[in-house]
């Protein structure tokens, strides 16, 4: 990843005017992220993180920068340890900066962690769920641009060409896209979730969530297929094997603070199978539409069909390490 827009001191000062914040002392360039270009800048008392919000195919669209920024100001009233937004003398949530749509919020310190431990999957579960019941109040909404509904057109869009990636892919996709859907739970409880909570998006501070970032993809859905994403994300380790133990640290740590319904319990299974089939279709279709200009290198899908072959095995959500 690169930055995508370079800014010179002349445009930082005049952007940063229309905040009521020190005077900049430096402002560097992250070379982080995918969608957006981002800096840290530092003041003489404070450090921010400033984002652009770039229009590219899978940027984050200005219209829905009032749910994003608002949800992160609402849930960090409510002490959830995300990035504040900075608010602009007029009162504004976000400006322009070289002609792109940008933002300023306060830096939140703390390291991801590349190889979780169970103690990491039990916080960043209660975390998770503390996250779920103070967006309770949010106002504002925003629908999923991935949920299982939208998943067939991205499959036909990749079709054709899966198998350049997988043999027999497209094959195997069609008919775990027909299983999915047809067991899709309905009727679970919702409200707004984060939908990309990876590893890369949560800081510690000695083994305690310090920040949870990037709710670029934060929409409203089932709470319990927001765990089912970190299911996928957080308890396989590099060879793809299945880790029970941070698992059920996981579930505990969610249920530490909001209990699961049996429902939602029992619909676990597929809702991972979800999860895993979202995150393979995004991938495959990145793998096969990559631009030779691209700044990013895509994610190999095929990690995500060993996740989604392993779902599709489970019996019970017991071997998640829940009991229905």
């Amino acid at each position: 990843m690169a930055v995508y827009t370079k800014i010179d001191d002349a445009q930082l000062n005049g952007f940063l005017a229309d905040y009521p914040i020190a005077p900049l002392k430096e402002a560097r360039g992250i070379q982080a992220g995918v969608q957006n270009t981002n800096y840290l800048v530092t003041t003489q008392d404070a450090k921010y993180i400033l984002t652009l919000y770039e229009d590219t195919e899978t940027g984050v669209e200005a219209k829905d920068l009032p749910f994003f920024l608002g949800l992160m100001q609402h849930l960090a009233a409510a002490d959830i340890q995300c990035p504040t937004p900075i608010l602009r003398h007029d009162g504004a949530l976000f400006g322009t900066l070289a002609g792109r749509p940008a933002a300023l919020v306060s830096f939140r310190e703390g390291r991801s962690v590349s190889t979780p431990q169970p103690k990491h999957c039990r916080a960043v579960g209660a975390a998770l769920a503390q996250m779920h019941v103070a967006g309770e109040g949010f106002e504002l909404s925003r629908v999923n641009g991935h949920a299982f509904a939208q998943w067939p057109d991205l499959f036909a869009q990749c079709a054709p060409r899966a198998d350049e990636a997988v043999p027999e892919l497209s094959q195997t996709i069609e008919v775990e896209l027909q299983r999915i859907i047809s067991q899709w739970p309905h009727d679970l409880p919702r409200g707004i979730i984060h939908a990309d909570l990876f590893p890369d998006n949560v800081f510690f501070v000695n083994d305690q969530v310090s920040g949870l970032i990037d709710f670029y993809f934060a929409c409203e859905d089932a709470y319990a297929y927001d765990l089912a994403i970190m299911l996928n994300a957080w308890c396989f380790e590099a060879d793809i094997n299945f880790n029970i133990t941070k698992a059920r640290a996981l579930m505990a740590g969610y249920q530490s603070v909001r209990k699961l319904s049996p429902a939602e319990i029992q619909a676990l299974p597929i809702l991972a199978s979800g999860a895993a089939m979202r995150f393979l279709l995004t991938r495959l279709y990145d793998w096969l539409h990559q631009k030779p200009e691209a700044l990013v290198t895509p994610k190999n899908p095929t990690d995500y069909l060993r996740r989604l072959r392993f779902h599709k095995n489970v019996n019970s959500s017991a071997d998640y390490g829940l009991e229905s």
